[in-house]
């Protein structure tokens, strides 16, 4: 294994394992080139690493490496650079395809899983009204605090082995297909002439392909057969999605520690806990950030996670007038910084730091430890500064980079209420060389472990392409282009690449840095200076926002 000559939160990679290249194995190829030599610390591997079928990796089948997408002898090769790696645990949902709902599915009631989910009507009994359709309705007084992330109620009705559709409680994604029977499939199933078969199939395959299910197709005609069919059809159908997880359960728990034990095997350090403020539900308390619950579910995963040697960096996106990101802080957790990609443009593109300079002083009289970043797999947060940034910077923030071709992501549908930016970060900063550098150089300087996405390094554009072709909801592909070696290569060549690689070895091996080491800052209209002092070693970065100009000074 390399020896390493890092600082203790040196800057961490971000992409997929087909980022760059398409496998995990080019990923590490180009690492190990010696132009890479010593840039990175960890690297955070985005969850299409595991066995998963939706949203690209967060819909989690099990934890086993995807064989398509990489090897452990990946992972061997990046400890023998001397990089750790950051992993998820998606703690409040696994996917259908999951083992544990497969054998739900297949056994009901029977099933050893059957209580690994949240049955609907089990979690809401005594406190609403059954529907014709099947799963209780709440009473108003028991939801009206909770927050869905889709219209209507979080349910999928899931067909049991004895016929029967039973709810589960679904928070995130949700797809129900059925099989196009034809005339033999039918036949099969129930009495009946192949001709009639073959007319019934034509107009039931007809309607399923508009859309419409099957208590809804017109049967006129073939009346007589409509409760057969139709039962045919649902006893068939096929799901994808994720399904939340019953905290309850003690299954859930021993899973919990499978997954952690994985990660820790895998060679994960951090393992970044993904919707875990959704884990804990009770009738009549919010769903979201459940208080005291949620700190005390994150408790016990903490002690899981204590006894494999990992740390957990929970995810959570709130605005800054919550306070949500200093209460997980004052709990003894990282957290993300999810402030600064925001406040980075608003001081470049106003040439004023006042706002940034605070928000430092802020992470470091508090001792707010976090991860903070440029750009992601997600978006540029814009919730987060509610709050911290007046209501018509963040609106001229958006505006400017919409203007740059960047798309607007609202919460959930509701219209008026940001939640994030969708751009490369390198485009909302108007695809200018000199921003990215200062943005870059900026956020190596800031308090925290910087994490830099793929795309930024590379300068990436905006791929609107991209966007077209993932079709309705794909707006999240503008940030996500997988670039080949070639690509890779010959945009090492780039200033604005060799540049910020230079930011990112300095960050990563001057010992002026470090979680305890001394940090200042100090803003004056268009100049900003951000000073390190460690072990007798002193980094400063001298900013003019003038001219987007930067110097390091270093003793």
């Amino acid at each position: 294994m390399a020896e390493k000559n890092f600082v203790d939160n040196g800057p961490m990679l971000n992409a997929y394992p087909d980022s760059m290249g398409g496998r995990l194995d080019d990923v590490v190829t180009f690492l190990e080139k010696d132009e890479m030599k010593d840039t990175f610390q960890s690297f955070y591997i985005l969850p299409s690493i595991f066995n998963t079928d939706l949203d690209r990796g967060f819909s989690v089948i099990d934890y086993g490496i995807n064989r398509e997408m990489a090897d452990r002898k990946d992972l061997d090769r990046l400890r023998a650079l001397g990089m750790d790696l950051k992993l998820d645990f998606i703690l409040n949902h696994a996917s259908v395809l999951s083992p544990q709902f497969q054998d739900l599915i297949k056994n009901g009631e029977k099933s050893k899983y059957a209580d690994f989910f949240i049955n609907w009507n089990k979690f809401w009994a005594g406190c609403g009204e059954m529907t014709e359709e099947g799963y209780i309705q709440p009473d108003e007084k028991y939801i009206k605090d909770m927050f869905f992330r889709k219209p209507g109620l979080p349910i999928l009705m899931v067909r049991m082995p004895d016929g029967k559709d039973v709810p589960y409680w679904n928070t995130f994604y949700q797809e129900v297909r059925y099989n196009r029977p034809d005339a033999m499939d039918l036949m099969g199933a129930m009495d009946i002439q192949y001709l009639a078969a073959e007319r019934i199939c034509e107009f039931v395959n007809k309607a399923l392909d508009e859309g419409k299910k099957p208590a809804e197709i017109d049967f006129t005609g073939y009346e007589e057969y409509k409760e057969s069919v139709v039962d045919y059809l649902e006893s068939h159908r096929k799901y994808l999605g994720q399904m939340d997880l019953n905290i309850k359960s003690d299954l859930v728990w021993e899973h919990y520690e499978n997954v952690l034990k994985s990660l820790s095997e895998y060679g994960a350090k951090i393992v970044r806990l993904d919707a875990f403020a959704y884990a804990p539900k009770e009738p009549g308390k919010k769903n979201f950030l459940n208080e005291p619950d949620t700190w005390d579910v994150l408790a016990k995963v903490r002690a899981l996670a204590d006894k494999y040697h990992v740390q957990l960096l929970p995810e959570i996106h709130a605005s800054y007038g919550e306070k949500n990101y200093e209460q997980v802080a004052s709990k003894g957790y990282m957290t993300y910084d999810f402030f600064l990609p925001g406040l980075l443009i608003d001081a470049i593109e106003n040439k004023n730091g006042q706002h940034l300079t605070d928000w430092a002083k802020e992470l470091v009289e508090k001792k707010i430890r976090v991860v903070n970043m440029l750009g992601c797999h997600d978006g540029i947060p814009l919730l987060d500064l509610k709050g911290i940034l007046p209501e018509e910077e963040i609106q001229r923030l958006i505006d400017t980079v919409v203007s740059r071709g960047g798309m607007v992501k609202d919460l959930h549908g509701k219209k008026n209420m940001y939640y994030q930016v969708n751009a490369t970060y390198y485009s909302a900063l108007g695809e200018d060389d000199k921003k990215m550098l200062l943005a870059r150089a900026i956020q190596m300087f800031m308090p925290g472990k910087p994490q830099v996405w793929y795309l930024d390094l590379f300068a990436g554009k905006n791929d609107h392409d991209a966007v077209k072709r993932a079709g309705a909801g794909g707006h999240k592909e503008i940030n996500r282009t997988n670039l080949s070696p070639e690509e890779m290569n010959e945009r090492l060549g780039w200033d604005v690449v060799k540049k910020q690689i230079e930011l990112l070895r300095f960050r990563n091996t001057y010992p002026a840095f470090g979680f305890d080491a001394d940090f200042s800052i100090t803003n004056s209209d268009d100049k900003m200076e951000m000073t390190w002092k460690n072990n007798g070693h002193t980094a400063t970065l001298k900013v003019n926002f003038s001219d987007y100009s930067y110097e390091i000074v270093k003793d």
